[in-house]
């Protein structure tokens, strides 16, 4: 049997795109590979948001020349941003030993080149395992790999693909191409899916979540998706339901409300800032202000009882001045959000900025401004968290982690606990006994306190 291997770099989406090539993998009669020297198939999926994002997955895709000039049988795929939407001629050129160049969230070009080399009888094989799989499973698609169902406690839904947005520093749009909203019916048959094959949370996927159904004339929008899949979370045992990522100008109340509404959808949203000066998001072509963003956060407070705000922040924008990042440094140490995804501008090719700007932040002053938001959200972070201890939490157990089980709140963070008995995919209620910036211990009840030389691990 042929074995296959991905590896995959970026985004959760990307995570998505992975797990659903995997499938079709499998469902052709080929198995994944625990090694990548044992695999006939071997597939790199792309990130480009990030130069070192970038950078990586080149590298990987570069180490599997000599691979394929001994073993010239074996297959070599690229998927994701790196190819893009458009045909990638460019980089069919830079890679000539690559078979097969798949575009984000598209597994096809994979399939038809094995099936062209599939003989007459593997392909009526597979053609009738496609049939018997339809048949036991009316409502969709198996959609997760063998090695991953029934031991995947949460996984992601992209309920639309691409971006029609454009933030002057952003490629997505360039990668992955305009919105396109998949149908209220696809979506539950994936929900429904997972939490047949053992998945206990969702988490709903967009480059603009918020925009879902934007594209569909008096089509749904999120707060209706949200309706419908927590119906089939109540139907399936599905037990938690998550979305990302918002943008400040396309939350609206109507969603708020249905997110305080309904028991399984958490009370955590994300929702990018980006910058914190008003001149800095004009030019980032963001849509807001300051003072928006500040009114947001509190009306999302308001509404959501206990909820968990998280925000992406890029520091060293072109023309970024020191004055304009400490408006940046005020905003986060004001709102004290529950965490801040940090990253330094690094300029990307046929984006705005690129094009039109400047990179004139040299990069020792990225560095600087980075660690200053890293060690101020640390103690933002290490204060929320310490509200919690000797509090009773639920967590959803992921896994063990070093000897602990290892979950999440409904607010996403990060807990350990000690317990002889199984609790993976189950709801466990502990007290919190420790407090980090990055993580929290808890016991059972009628536990004896956990005592542990501060084990900490990032979320």
């Amino acid at each position: 049997m042929t074995k296959y291997y991905i590896w995959t770099y970026g985004c959760q989406m990307n995570t998505a795109d992975s797990q659903h090539l995997a499938s079709e993998l499998e469902r052709m009669g080929h198995q994944a590979a625990a090694d990548p020297d044992e695999a006939d198939i071997l597939v790199v999926n792309t990130c480009v948001v990030r130069q070192s994002a970038e950078d990586k997955g080149l590298g990987r895709l570069l180490s599997l020349r000599p691979l394929k000039e001994s073993h010239p049988d074996k297959v070599i795929g690229v998927m994701g941003c790196m190819v893009g939407v458009r045909d990638p001629l460019h980089m069919r050129q830079k890679l000539p030993f690559v078979d097969v160049f798949l575009p984000p969230s598209e597994p096809t070009p994979m399939v038809d080149f094995l099936r062209d080399r599939m003989s007459e009888s593997d392909l009526m094989a597979y053609e009738q395992a496609q049939r018997e799989q339809r048949d036991a499973i009316q409502d969709g698609d198996l959609i997760l790999p063998e090695h991953e169902a029934n031991s995947l406690i949460s996984a992601h839904v992209p309920v639309v693909y691409g971006c029609s947005h454009a933030c002057s520093f952003c490629i997505i749009p360039f990668r992955r191409g305009i919105e396109r909203s998949r149908s209220v019916g696809e979506i539950v048959a994936h929900v429904r899916s997972l939490a047949l094959q053992g998945v206990k949370e969702v988490t709903l996927l967009g480059q603009i979540v918020d925009r879902y159904g934007k594209d569909i004339p008096d089509g749904p929008d999120l707060a209706d998706l949200l309706r419908v899949v927590h119906g089939v979370a109540e139907e399936t045992g599905l037990e938690r339901i998550r979305f990302l990522t918002s943008h400040p100008n396309w939350m609206d109340d109507k969603l708020l409300d249905t997110v305080a509404e309904l028991p399984r959808v958490m009370p955590h949203i994300e929702v990018p800032v980006q910058a914190g000066n008003d001149q800095v998001l004009e030019n980032m072509k963001r849509g807001y202000t300051n003072a928006q963003y500040r009114a947001l956060v509190e009306r999302i407070r308001q509404r959501i009882p206990d909820v968990a705000i998280n925000t992406d922040i890029i520091v060293g924008f072109c023309g970024e001045t020191e004055a304009q990042f400490m408006d940046t440094y005020n905003l986060l140490a004001d709102l004290k959000l529950d965490k801040a995804h940090l990253a330094r501008y690094s300029p990307r090719p046929n984006t705005v900025s690129d094009r039109r700007m400047d990179d004139d932040v040299p990069e020792d002053e990225k560095k600087r401004r980075h660690q200053m938001l890293d060690e101020l959200q640390a103690q933002i972070v290490a204060e929320i968290n310490g509200r919690h201890l000797g509090q009773m939490v639920e967590v959803l157990v992921e896994g063990e982690h070093k000897g602990k089980w290892r979950g999440r709140t409904p607010q996403n963070k990060l807990v350990f606990f000690e317990s002889a008995e199984d609790w993976k995919g189950r709801l466990a209620r502990v007290e919190i006994v420790w407090t980090g910036p990055y993580s929290m211990q808890g016991r059972l009840p009628q536990q004896q306190p956990v005592h542990d030389p501060l084990l900490v691990v990032s979320g």
